[in-house]
């Protein structure tokens, strides 16, 4: 018999209380599930309304495969899913939910270890907070990306071209018929989004931190080799309990910064930016938006996906996947980082090679010498804000124009395409309000359309300023997460229309050319100024009452950090 372990406390014994654990847990499960054996749980956001998610239950199946072959007890453990396309007013809403719910849920319950089935953009952030903040041994199955559809002859990148597709139908070169029998196309099979959007991007940060097999991500969800790794994970969770090898002793600063080598070198969404700094949080590392520039801003783009690119996550897949791209930054990894195998990331990636070198590029032939996500900070920003500037127009990451103001989407939508609109190629769109407090929920709005009238002039990109966040499957030069957001005092609260507003990427900045004295006399009668009154009740309250900003991460306050697996009190 193994040693004592976590769910023997639930189950060992003779006493009253054992026998009620047991019993009610004999559906099924033999004497011996209860000798000692490991109990797993698997967490799976598998949900129809979760269309991203919908084949996990599958990979769940063959998790459920390995414990069993590795002496383990398999346990199905359904957990809250967010589907990016569905959720209102924004998934980002509830991701903090989601963590907290499947914290207390791990820490309630007998079991020894845990293996995370996420997929579509918020669902591996959340089990990764949980399993940091309970730290239980903990392993990542990414669900992997749905494969290339086709329309007219041409690859279809979910989001991206919904994005572009979108804009020239407003443009008028595009049908509206043409659009629409697009729709059936794009989404070919199961899987979340085909292009590095945030789905992708979490599932490569997942295998960069150390928390999936190596190899895994990027694998395609129709891929029979996926269901192959759930596998491995259900054996290697065995594993994880009996060496107590936790999301802590995995999970280092080095591990955090080889993410964001990870995040830069792929093109990574700037999504990445707020989920780590949450992560990190979660286990007490010191994690900051500097770092994402002083270590991201000087590492190669490689992969030609898109935004940035051409390709999709099927063609990185057969080219090498992410472990060929860390092959080709390795000098700028952690040597000591570790993963769940208990072996350093650089220890995997020697048999590495890239496939096709259209899709990754060698180190010595980059698409872009130093793209990793920028951070910007001036009297717009004083506590940051960020830009992708691989997915931004080159011309545009140095410019000066007058503001255009909107204090809410439903201010833009009403009034972008009014022709009486005093809009310019030139000018600067500034949406606010849609920070964590002020939508609430930071949601994926500040890659607004252009104004119909400037799209058909064959204007494509305009410089964009927002509290918000953008989805990862976007494109365009969008400085994204603001902060302070408007609605907790930010200066972006305080810009009127015909402000002159200075962007410059290389040098770090974001100004409006206003003096503090001028933006001081202007904070009495802001036209923000209360205008952020706090949800009545329910989550959408508790969340506004205590979510940090985006700079740190956007968790609450009373989240930030985490309590074991100990539970004090039995139910008895």
């Amino acid at each position: 018999m193994a040693a004592r372990i976590r769910s023997a406390g639930w189950y060992a014994g003779t006493d009253r209380n054992a026998f009620i654990h047991r019993a009610w847990m004999r559906r099924g499960l033999p004497a011996h599930a209860f000798d000692g054996r490991p109990h797993i749980a698997i967490a799976n956001t598998a949900s129809d309304l979760s269309p991203c998610n919908t084949h996990l239950d599958e990979v769940a199946d063959h998790v459920k495969r390995g414990v069993w072959e590795a002496g383990g007890v398999p346990l199905d453990l359904p957990v809250i899913s967010l589907g990016e396309t569905l959720v209102r007013p924004t998934a980002m809403l509830w991701r903090n939910l989601a963590a907290m719910a499947a914290e207390e849920l791990f820490r309630a319950n007998p079991i020894d270890g845990v293996v995370l089935l996420g997929g579509c953009d918020k669902t591996i952030p959340a089990l990764l907070m949980a399993a940091a903040s309970v730290d239980l041994p903990a392993v990542v199955v990414p669900g992997g990306p749905m494969l290339t559809g086709t329309f007219q002859g041409r690859p279809l990148g979910c989001g991206t071209d919904v994005w572009r597709l979108s804009e020239e139908v407003r443009a008028g070169t595009l049908s509206e018929q043409d659009f629409l029998t697009s729709e059936s196309s794009m989404i070919r099979s199961r899987g979340h989004c085909n292009t590095m959007g945030t789905a992708s991007t979490m599932g490569c940060v997942a295998e960069a931190l150390g928390m999936t097999i190596p190899g895994t991500a990027g694998t395609p969800a129709p891929d029979s080799r996926l269901l192959e790794r759930a596998h491995e994970a259900g054996r290697l969770a065995i594993e994880l309990v009996e060496a107590d090898r936790r999301p802590s002793t995995v999970l280092s600063r080095g591990s955090f910064l080889n993410a964001i080598v990870a995040v830069a070198a792929i093109g990574g969404s700037t999504n990445a930016v707020v989920h780590l700094l949450a992560i990190a949080g979660r286990l007490g590392i010191e994690l900051s938006l500097e770092d994402f520039d002083a270590v991201g801003s000087r590492v190669p783009l490689l992969v030609d996906l898109q935004p940035a690119g051409k390709h999709l996550m099927e063609d990185l897949f057969r080219a090498g996947g992410l472990l060929a791209v860390l092959r080709e930054v390795a000098d700028l990894l952690d040597p000591e980082a570790l993963t769940v195998t208990g072996r350093p990331l650089v220890d995997h990636l020697g048999d590495a090679r890239i496939w096709d070198e259209t899709v990754i590029h060698p180190r010595t032939a980059p698409l872009q010498g130093a793209a990793g996500i920028a951070v910007l900070r001036g009297n717009l920003a004083p506590n940051g804000a960020v830009i992708k500037p691989s997915a931004a127009s080159p011309h545009l990451l140095r410019h000066r124009g007058r503001a255009v103001v909107f204090d809410s989407i439903e201010d833009y939508h009403a009034r972008i395409d009014d022709p009486d609109l005093d809009v310019e190629a030139d000018s600067v769109l500034v949406l606010r309000g849609c920070g964590p407090r002020g939508y609430p929920g930071m949601p994926e709005v500040a890659n607004v359309p252009l104004p119909a009238r400037l799209l058909a002039q064959g204007v494509r990109d305009m410089v964009r300023i927002c509290d918000g966040r953008m989805s990862g499957t976007a494109y365009g030069t969008v400085v994204l997460h603001v902060a302070p957001e408007a609605a907790s005092g930010g200066p972006l609260g305080l810009v009127e229309t015909g402000d002159l507003i200075a962007l410059d990427v290389p040098a770090r900045r974001l100004d409006v050319e206003l003096s503090d004295a001028e933006l001081d006399a202007r904070r009495p009668s802001a036209a923000l100024t209360g205008a952020f009154a706090a949800p009545a009740r329910g989550w959408e309250r508790l969340y506004v009452d205590h979510v940090l900003g985006a700079e740190v991460g956007a968790d609450l306050d009373f989240l930030v950090g985490s309590s074991g697996s100990a539970v004090a009190r039995d139910s008895h």
